[in-house]
């Protein structure tokens, strides 16, 4: 009798004979497998009309961003503007129809491309544009009652439009940005200094830029089809891997907190895929699976505390969520959330500013064409208690180290808090920008990268400027005795 004739015999006993060990490739896994996960049963709900943001116009720009960004105070949303760019900031609480006269921060020239809340102070968030620039704005802590155009610092240093911005984990005032010049510039926020410029590493455009949990590393997707892992402060990749997925749409690649790198893309065919790589061995993929043929760009959204993966694909009505493990399949497929409209883009909340008295393990902030729609997802408990399993200790405000110590080569684990009686938000203190001379920056830099050769260079150069002062010197005397012999003639 064969196997599938034997009454008794389950598809979860055929599986060593259906699949080969890794490198995985499992097209049909998430329909087969059932797995005991205490995610299993979360489920999505979507608030109800007077707990949304109404009456806003979306951003239309051709930029895949999730046009979004959320803290445990703010919702941030990238707008339609007429003669520059502008986002709105409003409280949490400020639900309902959004009046039209609304404040905005509205200080660029060009449409704004992504913007992202600062980890260590909720009330600063930065903002990239089609203008080039780079702009960190100071929001007062109950939120605009005055349009604001004045930055607190305008970070000028790409040649083409700013389509990443991202702050570091773990140190303050340390920022990210890539342009569509190919380059990535790290810069110290607190001087307004370009600190690093990593240029000739992507030949094309830059589509996704992430750093690892302590902000040693950043992983990019280039338009090349190449995922990169790079040591910024060395200035090398570390780790790469050609064609990881082989279509042509935009790729994404986010670091989970055990180092791996989770990557979504498309097939030759134009099938979404996922892809689960290892940065110490990225010949082959730990794992790949294959989800639809839909053409939206997946927004990756990772739970380090959980290692929950949420994707929101761009013009999908769907959220779907995979759990992380050790074991194969390796990603697991748990559930998907779907709703009615299709998403423009997707806010997601910081641990911190859940609801942990209702089990809330995510909170998305879904874009459609005219309103902002909260969506909280929840783990059924009976108990009220406290649930230790689903809140581990989680990333605080507070920074580990300053934005000079990580330069100078230092790292800084985050600093977790526990969300046992919920989070209360601290004082926040205000960015300030202390301007270097830029003179004396460039001369530090000289004399910080100053080998046998430089020193000679730069003796050489002393000497020029010795003899063209003595030279100065001699001609004054010159034109002094001079002017004395023409006042005698005169005379």
């Amino acid at each position: 009798m064969s196997a599938e004739c034997q009454p008794g015999l389950t598809v979860s006993k055929l599986k060593p004979q259906l699949f080969s060990p890794p490198p995985i490739h499992y097209p049909d896994m998430f329909r087969r497998v059932v797995r005991a996960s205490k995610f299993r049963h979360v489920f999505g709900q979507a608030l109800k009309n007077d707990q949304c943001y109404d009456d806003i116009r979306v951003s239309r720009v051709t930029w895949d961003s999730s046009f979004c960004a959320v803290n445990p105070k703010f919702v941030a949303i990238i707008i339609e503007a007429s003669g520059g760019g502008a986002f709105l900031v409003l409280p949490l609480n400020k639900s309902g129809r959004i009046d039209k006269a609304y404040p905005t921060v509205c200080g660029h020239t060009g449409p704004v491309l992504d913007i992202d809340w600062c980890p260590h102070n909720d009330q600063v968030i930065a903002s990239g544009s089609e203008d080039c620039t780079v702009m960190v704005w100071q929001i007062p802590e109950n939120g605009l009652v005055t349009g604001l155009s004045e930055p607190v610092v305008v970070l000028e240093g790409h040649s083409k439009r700013v389509g990443i911005i991202t702050w570091h984990p773990t140190a303050r005032n340390v920022l990210l940005s890539a342009g569509c010049d190919n380059l990535i510039i790290i810069w110290n926020v607190g001087t307004g200094e370009a600190m690093i410029q990593l240029e000739d590493m992507h030949p094309d455009v830059i589509f996704s830029a992430c750093w690892n949990r302590n902000g040693s590393l950043i992983c990019t997707a280039c338009k090349d089809k190449t995922i990169r892992v790079i040591d910024p402060r060395k200035e090398e990749i570390v780790g790469e891997k050609e064609k990881a997925h082989e279509g042509a749409r935009p790729m994404r690649a986010i670091f989970l907190s055990d180092g791996n790198v989770f990557t979504t893309g498309f097939s030759r065919m134009s099938e979404r895929q996922l892809a689960l790589w290892n940065p110490q061995a990225m010949d082959e993929a730990i794992s790949v699976h294959e989800m639809d043929t839909s053409n939206g760009v997946l927004l990756p959204f990772y739970d380090p505390d959980t290692n929950v993966v949420y994707l929101c694909g761009k013009g999908d009505s769907s959220i779907r969520y995979f759990e992380i493990t050790d074991e194969a399949p390796f990603v697991h497929y748990l559930n998907t959330f779907t709703t009615k409209e299709p998403q423009r883009g997707m806010g997601y909340m910081p641990k911190r500013g859940l609801d942990v008295n209702k089990c809330e393990i995510a909170r998305f902030y879904k874009l459609h064409e005219r309103k902002c729609e909260p969506i909280i997802m929840t783990v059924p408990r009976k108990s009220d208690l406290f649930q230790d399993d689903l809140y581990p200790d989680t990333a605080g405000p507070d920074c580990a180290i300053e934005a000079e110590d990580w330069f100078e080569g230092k790292n800084g684990e985050p600093i977790l808090i526990s969300l046992k009686n919920g989070y209360v938000p601290g004082k926040n203190r205000d960015l300030k920008v202390v301007k270097k001379n830029i003179l004396d920056n460039k001369l530090s830099k000289n004399t910080e990268k100053r080998g046998p050769k430089n020193e000679a260079k730069l003796d050489e150069v002393l000497k020029e400027i010795k003899s063209l002062k003595d030279l100065v010197s001699s001609q004054e005397k010159r034109i002094i005795q001079l002017e004395e012999q023409m006042s005698k003639i005169a005379i």
